[in-house]
C-alpha cells in the first residue's frame, strides 16, 4: 500500500485583504540576497568607470548644489562648508529618492518573473531597498571621507551622540521609500500614467524638504507644511548629527516615524492585494 505523500510547502490562494505572511519573507532570503547581488552588479557592470560611479554621482551633484544654490543664489547653509552641507542632504536623499523609483517599478519590469515562478513579490522590492543601502554605504564612506577633509582644515562643525542614530535614520528612510514605492507600484497596474509622474514628483518633493536649504532659514508659517514631509526631520536629525546644526527634536521624530508607519503598513496591505491579480492587468 501507498503511503500517502507529506508535502513540505503548500502554496495556498490569498483572498483576504490581510492574509500577508511576513515568516514566508524569512523562507525567501536566500532569493531576495539574490536579487540584491543581481542589482548591484548589474548596475554598472557594462560602464567605462563601473563602480566609480557610485561616488561621482553624490560628487556632482553636490557640486551642482553647491554653485547654484551656494555660490549663484546665496542661500545659507547654517555656517557650514556648503560642501559638507549639501553632501549629508544629498547622500540620504537620493537613498530615499532610488529606493521609492525602483520600487515604484516592481510589478512593470518584474512582470515576466511574477507569471513564472511563486515566490513572494515583496522579496523584490525590499532587495531593491538592502541594494541602494550598499551603495549608501559607499557614499557614505565617501561622505566621512569629506569630513576627515574639512576637519583637518579646521572648518566648524561638530559631531554628536546622535551619530548612533544613524542605522534609525535609515530605517526610516527604507520604509517610506519601501511604503510609498508598492503603493505606487501596485497602482501603476491599472493606471501607467502614474510612473510618468514619479520621477517628476519625487524631484518636486525634494524641493518641500530641506536638502539645498536649512530648515532653519525658512519662515516660521511654513515650517508645520514642511515637518508634515516624513523625510524633513531624517535629514535635519542627519545633519544635526555629524554637522552640529539643524532642527533636531525627538517629537518631531515621533511624528515622522508614525507617518511612515502607516503609509508602510497601507503599501503593504495594498500591494499584497494587487499581486493576486495584477498578471490579468499587466
Amino acid at each position: 500500500m501507498t503511503e500517502p505523500t507529506t508535502w513540505t510547502t503548500i502554496i495556498k490562494p490569498k483572498t483576504g485583504w490581510f492574509d500577508i505572511d511576513l515568516r514566508e519573507l524569512w523562507k525567501y532570503r536566500d532569493l531576495m540576497f539574490l536579487f540584491v547581488r543581481r542589482d548591484f552588479v548589474a548596475v554598472y557592470k557594462q560602464t567605462i568607470l563601473g563602480p566609480i560611479w557610485f561616488f561621482l554621482q553624490p560628487l556632482f551633484t553636490t557640486i551642482m548644489f553647491t554653485v547654484v544654490f551656494g555660490n549663484i543664489a546665496k542661500m545659507s547653509t547654517d555656517g557650514l562648508p556648503p560642501m559638507l552641507f549639501y553632501m549629508a542632504g544629498n547622500i540620504m536623499w537620493n537613498y530615499f529618492q532610488e529606493c521609492l523609483n525602483k520600487t515604484s517599478m516592481t510589478f512593470i519590469t518584474n512582470a515576466h518573473i511574477f507569471g513564472k515562478v511563486y515566490f513572494p513579490r515583496l522579496v523584490v522590492p525590499i532587495s531593491v531597498v538592502v541594494t541602494n543601502l550598499l551603495t549608501f554605504g559607499l557614499q557614505f564612506l565617501f561622505f566621512l571621507g569629506f569630513l576627515a577633509y574639512y576637519g583637518a582644515t579646521g572648518a566648524h562643525f561638530s559631531m554628536n551622540i546622535y551619530v548612533l542614530m544613524t542605522p534609525v535614520f535609515l530605517l526610516m528612510m527604507a520604509a517610506l521609500g519601501l511604503g510609498l514605492g508598492i503603493i505606487v507600484s501596485s497602482m501603476t497596474t491599472k493606471y501607467r500614467d502614474l510612473r510618468f509622474l514619479v520621477t517628476f514628483g519625487v524631484q518636486l518633493l525634494m524641493y518641500g524638504t530641506p536638502v539645498v536649504y536649512p530648515l532653519s532659514k525658512v519662515p516660521a508659517k511654513y515650517v508645520p507644511f514642511l515637518l508634515a514631509n516624513p523625510v524633513t526631520p531624517i535629514i535635519e536629525g542627519f545633519r544635526y548629527a555629524f554637522l552640529g546644526t539643524g532642527t533636531f527634536r525627538s517629537e518631531h521624530m515621533l511624528m515622522s516615524a508614525g507617518i511612515i508607519v502607516v503609509i508602510l503598513f497601507v503599501g503593504v496591505v495594498l500591494f499584497s492585494r494587487v499581486e493576486k491579480t495584477f498578471m490579468d492587468t499587466v
